[in-house]
Order: structure tokens, then C-alpha cells, then sequence
């Protein structure tokens, strides 16, 4: 080879070398399974904030992650099918929320991680192991939703020192195989100090309500705790209404309630926990088992009350809490 044939070969050799430095190493593109026990407007956002999540750690939906979306649309009996479909498109990391869906994946998965984005009590429901520890495949956010229910009594009687009877509404099939019954035995401790008597009203779907409201009304009950159940958080608007008409001021627990109508709103921040679930999904996707990270809990808890809402019963807010109140609808 002559001089000049080595440095022309020696150029192009350069040039390849510097083409191929400038392409993009390939990336993978992970898949991320989110089974919604509810429907995807009920929970939008919460979707948008897994989604604000994700982007702020550096995954971008089309670019390095595609998430596949499989909604039960409130029928839990529809979980273990959806789950299973996420299951065998052998899907990264699989995301879900609530206790149904919580057991759906686990019952569909014991390999593929899965984060939970906000669940009641995951130890307590059977989920996991223990919070410092979970075991298997499962880890996420737990939002102390029963330990809630039992503070909300208090908020209860302090804005109406009186009551006696107050109601619980729950759905069926959530919190254990008898349904609610978990919440309902904690609180019902908690209601003996107060000198207050919890009446359970569990329902199965929407058309339940009207049938719930009338037999509240019958017993007399002074207020009413609505459990934080995908059925009843798709239908807030309808219990409020319900809850107006029959005059019972209610105590809930996300933002959404209070959106829709709900008296008292005291809980996490759901927005807080699901953009919380995209920092395991980043942790698992570089390599951590589910097993050694921890169940997180909430680290600020909100207090939110419905000034329309208190007009429309015609009731009145103790001043005490509308000074605590971390926001206030008018």
C-alpha cells in the first residue's frame, strides 16, 4: 500500500470511527404495566403525576419508556384477567393502586416488581411482609388510609361536639374478603373513646347509594366516613349529592372528595404518593429488588374543607379548624 492509499484509508477509517461514536448507543425502551381499578378519568391526576414523576427522573413516554394501561373501570372481578394480561406481555415493572389491585398483581406475578402507588395498610391487608422489609415482589407507598379513618372521628367531634352515630361507607371487597371490615374494627376503638357508635353502610356499585342514604337516614347518623374505595371516589359527586339532600356532612379523605362536593377532606396527598411511585420505579429499573425497599408513608397530611358545601347543609365550620385548614373551598 502506498503512502498515499494508507493515509486516505487512514481518513476514512477516522471519519467511520467518529460516525459511529456520534450515533446514539441503543437504548432500551422499558414497559411499564399499570392495572387502574377504577377508570382513567377518575384517576387523571394521579396518572399525570406518576407520568411528571417519570419525566423529572429522566423517562420519557416513546423515548425510553412506554407504559400500558389496563382499567378494571370499578369492576373488581375484571383485575385478575387485566393483571394477568400485564403479566404475560412481561412488562418491567408493573404499578397498581388500592387493595384489589394490589392482590390482583400479586396474584397474577411472583417475578415481575411491582410498585404499588397508594394502598391503605399493605402489611395489615396481607400484601407484604412488613414495611422496613417487604419480601417478594411487592413495595410502594402505603397512605395509612384505616389509621386515618380512626383521626377523622376526631374532626368528627370536634366540629360537632354531639354526634353519636356516625356512618361508615365503604365498598365491598376492598379492605378484606369480608369487606371494610378491617377499617370498621379499627375505628371502632377509637369511636368508643369518643362516645361515639360507627354504623357500617357497604355498597357494591353506584346504584347502591340512593338505597345506603335512605338506611342512613333511618338510623339517624349525625355524619358519615367515606372510605377511600375506587367505586365510591368514581362516584363523590353522586355521594355528596346524596349527602346534601339527606343533610349528613361527610369526612373524606383526598382532594378529589372535596372537589366533589365532600364536607371534610383529611389525608395524604394522592398526587404526593403517585409522583412518589415513579422514584421506585427508577430504583427498580436500575436494579433494586422490590424486597429491600422499604413501604413508604406519607409525610404530610392535608386538611381540606368545603365552605359551599358547609352553606349547602347550613352548618357552620368551627373556627379552630378553619384556622388548621390547609385549604379552604368558598
Amino acid at each position: 500500500m502506498d503512502r498515499r492509499t494508507a493515509i486516505l484509508a487512514s481518513v476514512a477509517f477516522v471519519a467511520a470511527l467518529r460516525r459511529a461514536r456520534a450515533q446514539p448507543a441503543a437504548r432500551k425502551v422499558f414497559r411499564i404495566g399499570f392495572l387502574g381499578i377504577a377508570d382513567p378519568s377518575t384517576w387523571k391526576s394521579e396518572v399525570s403525576a406518576l407520568r411528571q414523576g417519570l419525566r423529572e427522573l429522566g423517562y420519557e413516554e416513546g423515548r425510553n419508556i412506554v407504559i400500558e394501561f389496563r382499567w378494571a373501570d370499578s369492576d373488581y372481578a375484571r383485575l385478575p384477567k387485566l393483571a394477568a394480561e400485564l403479566a404475560d406481555a412481561k412488562v418491567d415493572v408493573l404499578v397498581t393502586h388500592g387493595t384489589p389491585g394490589s392482590r390482583a398483581a400479586k396474584a397474577a406475578t411472583t417475578t415481575i416488581p411491582i410498585v404499588i402507588a397508594a394502598v391503605s395498610d399493605p402489611v395489615k391487608s396481607g400484601l407484604v411482609a412488613s414495611l422496613a422489609r417487604p419480601g417478594g415482589n411487592m413495595t410502594g407507598n402505603s397512605i395509612i388510609e384505616i389509621d386515618l379513618t380512626s383521626k377523622r372521628l376526631d374532626l368528627v367531634k370536634e366540629f360537632a361536639p354531639e354526634a353519636s352515630r356516625v356512618g361508615f361507607l365503604f365498598v365491598f371487597g376492598t379492605q378484606t374478603e369480608a369487606g371494610g371490615r378491617a377499617a370498621e374494627g379499627q375505628i371502632t376503638g377509637s369511636a368508643a373513646t369518643l362516645g361515639i357508635r360507627v354504623i357500617p353502610f357497604g355498597v357494591r356499585q353506584r346504584a347502591d347509594l340512593g338505597e345506603a342514604f335512605a338506611a342512613m337516614k333511618r338510623e339517624r347518623i349525625d355524619a358519615l366516613l367515606v372510605n377511600l374505595d375506587a367505586v365510591l371516589a368514581a362516584n363523590y359527586a353522586e355521594v355528596s349529592r346524596l349527602a346534601i339532600q339527606y343533610r349528613i356532612p361527610t369526612f373524606g379523605g383526598s382532594r378529589q372528595f372535596i372537589a366533589d362536593g365532600g364536607l371534610f377532606g383529611y389525608g395524604a396527598n394522592l398526587d404526593d404518593a403517585y409522583r412518589h411511585a415513579a422514584v421506585y420505579i427508577d430504583r427498580i429499573l436500575k436494579g433494586a429488588k422490590p424486597a429491600d425497599l422499604p413501604i413508604e408513608q406519607p409525610t404530610r397530611l392535608e386538611l381540606l374543607i368545603n365552605l359551599k358545601t358547609a352553606k349547602a347543609l347550613g352548618v357552620a365550620i368551627p373556627q379552630s379548624l378553619l384556622l388548621r385548614a390547609d385549604e379552604v373551598i368558598k
